[in-house]
């Protein structure tokens, strides 16, 4: 082979490596491309989903305020903007478009009792967030940046939460039965309590959804989720609460009390974390402020709103065609403080049997705390004017009983029945003298638990957070605080 041949192959072979490392380095780019974009798409995936969360958190953050004010701010402080709590480094400069978060008033959620009441004025709250976040290698693409929103919608109530164990206080003082309430077809107060409290229980959850049929033992479902326990002051002895002075039967209310004297005002002791429910084996002539122990038989299932008219819980509330219910004996007067710490030690007790379940007192009365019925040869009886149990300062002595029972972990809901702004308390001096409407405010767990209802131009005790005046509806939207905050759909009107 010539000289000049083998030259000119050795050229062409060089030639040819000079062109595949030319389509090798294309290739690279090309794959490095590639690879800067499922890079910078996994940026904006991961991205996406921390904004999406935390738009989410900031809608049940707010959610959760309502009816209260504060709604918006809260919602705020758990979002994802610079500083607040769900704020991530790697997703800088999340803003709110303006306008949110917004609190809204929806139909479908007022429909299901979800009231808009002031002054948060709004059953649900809606937040959008967006973010422009830049990308490392869309550049090369002509897209240096990708912007994305977020948006969350959360109703105030509507999740089923923690099982409740819940004392219901009603004020059975002779008041109760000869005032009437127009705004309630014109029956007496006791009445439409009672039917305040069946709206209640036709709310509630006696066993868990997954049941078709909430099987009892006891008066007591299976797998119990809310239970519920009566109580009434005056006390009265435990063989008028059965119904009968010779053979007692708990909790069976049906035909009011039984004949009987009612005993003096007795004082359950504070700390008293082992007393015990009202059972068959109790003394008749033992007084007591519990008509029933906590039951669940209210129902037969959980998704329907009809009572169990076997229960005597529900007759005791008048739920039985032919049951009066509580009644009014009267005779001893008003006073607070004593049923309320009993209704606290026998939640305490319940506490421990429901395992992870919120205690919950509801007080219901139109009274102003000034019985003269004290036993004073009582040991118990304490003569140190004001100091539970004592006869003077009884509204400052309930406030104290009940923020006892708040700083236990119970939440304690008031509603002042026709409660007075002067005149009333007429055994306190000081901050609640005359003025039982402020000492029922004040008994309540915070403002949104404090409710009034029957007030009109001559009694000015409304509850500025909870302005309803409608015993059916108080009771309603108390059943409905027993859940939480919930996501639905943005579309939702």
């Amino acid at each position: 082979m010539s000289e000049k041949l083998t030259s000119r192959l050795f050229a062409r072979a060089k030639d040819e490596d000079a062109q595949a490392l030319i389509f090798v380095s294309f290739a690279m780019i090309i794959m490095l491309g590639f690879a800067g974009l499922v890079i910078d798409f996994g940026r904006v995936y991961i991205a996406y989903h921390q904004l999406q969360s935390s738009t989410d958190a900031a809608a049940m953050a707010g959610a959760e305020q309502l009816p209260n004010a504060t709604a918006s701010s809260m919602a705020t402080t758990f979002s994802a903007t610079s500083t607040n709590n769900n704020a991530y480094s790697n997703l800088p400069g999340v803003t709110f478009p303006t306008g949110y978060p917004k609190v809204l008033c929806l139909t479908t959620l007022t429909n299901l009792g979800e009231a808009c009441v002031s002054p948060g004025n709004g059953n649900a709250v809606q937040v959008v967030q967006q973010v422009t976040l830049q990308l490392y290698f869309g550049a090369l693409f002509g897209t240096p940046s990708f912007t994305m929103s977020s948006k969350a919608t959360a109703a105030m109530r509507g999740a089923i939460s923690t099982p409740y164990n819940v004392a219901i206080i009603i004020d059975s003082t002779a008041s109760m039965g000869s005032n009437t309430d127009s705004s309630c077809g014109g029956i007496t107060r006791i009445a439409c309590a009672m039917g305040g409290v069946r709206t209640l229980l036709q709310n509630m959850a006696p066993c868990a959804a997954s049941y078709s049929t909430c099987s009892v033992t006891n008066n007591i479902s299976a797998s119990p989720v809310d239970q519920v326990a009566l109580f009434t002051f005056p006390n009265v002895y435990a063989s008028q609460a059965g119904g009968s002075t010779t053979t007692p039967k708990i909790g069976q209310l049906c035909n009011g009390y039984g004949s009987g004297t009612l005993p003096v005002y007795t004082f359950p002791s504070p700390s008293n974390t082992s007393y015990t429910s009202l059972l068959s084996s109790t003394p008749t002539t033992t007084p007591t402020y519990q008509i029933t122990p906590f039951w669940s038989d209210y129902k037969t299932q959980d998704q329907t709103s009809t009572l169990n008219t076997a229960s005597y819980l529900v007759q005791d509330v008048a739920g039985k065609s032919g049951c009066s219910g509580l009644g009014t004996p009267g005779g001893d007067g008003t006073y607070y403080a004593g049923v309320i710490y009993a209704a606290q030690s026998a939640l305490v007790a319940q506490q421990k049997l429901n395992t992870g379940s919120q205690n919950v007192i509801i007080f219901l009365s139109d009274g102003d705390a000034n019985s003269s019925k004290f036993d004073t040869t009582n040991a118990n009886y304490n003569k140190t004017p004001g100091t539970y149990p004592s006869s003077t300062q009884q509204c400052a002595q309930a406030v104290t009983a009940a923020q006892y029972a708040t700083a236990a972990g119970t939440r304690v809901y008031t509603v002042a029945y026709g409660s007075a702004t002067s005149g009333a308390c007429g055994s306190d001096t000081g901050t609640y003298a005359g003025n039982s409407c402020l000492t029922l405010q004040k008994m309540a767990s915070s403002t949104r638990y404090f409710y009034s209802a029957d007030y009109n131009s001559s009694n000015s005790c409304q509850s500025v957070a909870q302005p309803t005046s409608s015993l059916a509806q108080i009771f309603t939207d108390i059943a409905n605080d027993f859940t939480n905050a919930r996501l639905i759909p943005d579309n939702v009107t």
